[in-house]
Parts: C-alpha cells; structure tokens; sequence
C-alpha cells in the first residue's frame, strides 16, 4: 500500500512541475483538463460540488464547461486532492476569533519555487533586489502565506538589507542609502504602513519599486485604491504602484505593474463570471465575480470562485473592482442543503 501511495504522489510531483514549462495556450489548457479530471477523482469536497451543479467530469471536453468552487469552502472543509499527511498550512488573515480559510500546504518547497515563477515573469530575478518588507499585521502570523513568500524572497536575496521591519526611521534610512546607491530595491507594504512612511515626509523613490498590499487594517480610514496610490505616489516620490493579487487559498500571484492593472502568470489564468448567473463565464470588459485557475494548486483544487468582483480586458489584464455582497450565502450552505 506505502509503495501505491509513494508511486502515486511521485506522479503528482512529476504533474505539479509540467506548470514550469506551459508555453502556449494549448499547454495551458490540456493542463486544465488533466487536473480537472485529477481533482475531480480525488477531491472529495470538488467532486461533491460538482455533483450538486450538475457537472459530469466525462461531459467536461474544455475549459469552459469546468466549475469553480467557492472559495469560503476553505473555511469549512479540508480541500485536498491527497491522502497523507499535510506538511503545513496557510491562514487567511484575521482576528482569532474569526472564522478563518485554512490551506493545507503538502509541498512548501514547491510553493516556494512557485512564487519565485511567477515574480520572475513580471520582473527580474529574486535574488537581484533587495526586500525591505513593512508588514507588521502579517509577521506575528506564522502561518500566512504572504510572509512565506516575502521571507523566502529576502532568503534568497543578494543583500544583507533585505529584511522584514517595524521602525519606520529605519524603513526609510536604508531606502534613502539604497537609492543613492542606485541598489534595485522593492518597498513591500501594508497600506497603512506605507502611508504612515509617507507622514515622515522624507522620501523621493525613485529607483524603488513600491508593492502595496493589505488595506488598512483597521489603522485607517479605508479609501479608495485610486486614491491610496496617488497619495502615495506624491508622498513617496515614485512612479508608480505595484502590488500582487495572492491569497492563502492560491499558491500563484498575479502582479500589478502600476494603474491598478493585474497580469497572471502562465499558470494562472482569471475567467470573469456574470454575478447572477456563475455558468456566464469568460466576460471582457464587463464587471462580474472574479474566478482563478491555478495549477499551482494541484493538491487541493486549481478552479476557485473567489469574493471578488473585477473587470478583464481583452489583453488579458484584470482590475479588481470591490467585494461581493452576501458572498458567505453561496457554497459552503448549498452543500449542508443538498
């Protein structure tokens, strides 16, 4: 039985890194297919979802006809697509007191290795920039994902600056050294954090590459995303914004090159569904729910309908527009009725 299971999860491993080389469209999809009918076998949580939407995995011939599942699933279910013991698992933010998302990570290595692809899609290579990381309301939490990815960053990192920080005199004493030093920097910040580093008054990146992440926390007055970046930009004297799109039920990023713009990486793709009608997928330049295919996720389920509402434009880019009203009403309460 142990040397079933040992072979079975080698082909798993030899499955997850066919990820690395998709490229084209047709890759793309024949991988879609061949975890779909994957997860579909072995996830029990997916398989019974897809049941209940009336989805035979037989009729499944394209990508179109494949359903997503609802994210708020995590907070209720071990989504898995395996037996064995999980190595570790991802939290999504929030008080203890809250009913959090819960991802059971098999392969930290490989998540790892995931998030260096998909920066280095959009950017250079990891090691080639030094990280000053200000995300206080995420390093006291061992299990996010987010600080995952951000220390395996600063681990691999050529610079011994790059770290994760709290002082704010200190954030912008070495950002002010590495710009005069011409040093590739990334400046990787909550919201409010970054806005608190703008109140010093100090700072003209110009060099730096700025990611904003997180919100406010409950630090601040929420604002708008147009509004937060143009303070920013004028406070901290930079170009533009950055920022990513992850969160702890997926193992890809998308990233944002600045106008609030976000491009997946080959091994994620965002299809935009119609809010009162989820089986309306693939619309362009119209506002809908957000779903994301990521085959990084071949140990639990790669098709996600997320609380998200977004717009995608023909290019491929994807804007995220706000939330989705009464979200937690779907998924998890049409399974305890069926």
């Amino acid at each position: 039985m142990r040397a079933r299971l040992n072979s079975f999860y080698y082909f798993c491993i030899m499955n997850l890194r066919n990820i690395f080389s998709i490229s084209c469209e047709e890759d793309f999809q024949q991988l879609c297919l061949e975890t779909f009918r994957f997860q579909f076998e072995h996830c029990d949580v997916y398989r019974q979802w897809c049941q209940l939407t009336h989805c035979k995995a037989e009729d499944v011939d394209n990508i179109n006809k494949i359903p997503f599942l609802p994210i708020s699933f995590f907070k209720s279910h071990n989504v898995v697509s395996r037996k064995d013991e999980p190595e570790d698992y991802f939290l999504s933010s929030g008080t203890t007191n809250m009913q959090r998302s819960k991802h059971l990570v098999f392969d930290k290595e490989f998540y790892i290795e995931n998030t260096f692809s998909c920066f280095e899609q959009f950017f250079d290579k990891v090691e080639n920039y030094c990280y000053v990381c200000l995300l206080p309301n995420y390093m006291e939490q061992s299990h996010s994902s987010l600080i995952c990815m951000m220390d395996a960053f600063v681990k691999k990192s050529i610079y011994k600056q790059s770290g994760f920080y709290k002082d704010l005199h200190t954030v912008a004493n070495i950002l002010q050294d590495n710009e005069s030093k011409g040093l590739p920097t990334i400046l990787f910040g909550v919201s409010y954090a970054l806005l608190d580093l703008v109140d010093l008054g100090q700072l003209q990146l110009k060099k730096t590459l700025v990611f904003e992440t997180g919100g406010m926390k409950g630090r601040r007055k929420e604002i708008s995303k147009q509004e937060l970046h143009k303070r920013l930009i004028e406070g901290l004297g930079c170009k533009d914004i950055c920022s990513e799109y992850g969160m702890c039920e997926l193992f890809s990023q998308a990233y944002s090159l600045g106008q609030s713009l976000y491009f997946t990486p080959n091994q994620m793709r965002v299809v935009i569904s119609e809010i009162n009608d989820r089986k309306n997928k693939n619309l362009i330049n119209r506002t809908g729910v957000i779903n994301i295919i990521d085959l990084a996720n071949y140990d639990s389920v790669s098709f996600i309908e997320t609380e998200d509402l977004g717009r995608k434009h023909i290019d491929g880019s994807f804007e995220i527009l706000g939330r989705l009203d009464h979200s937690v009403l779907r998924g998890c309460n049409l399974m305890w009725e069926g």
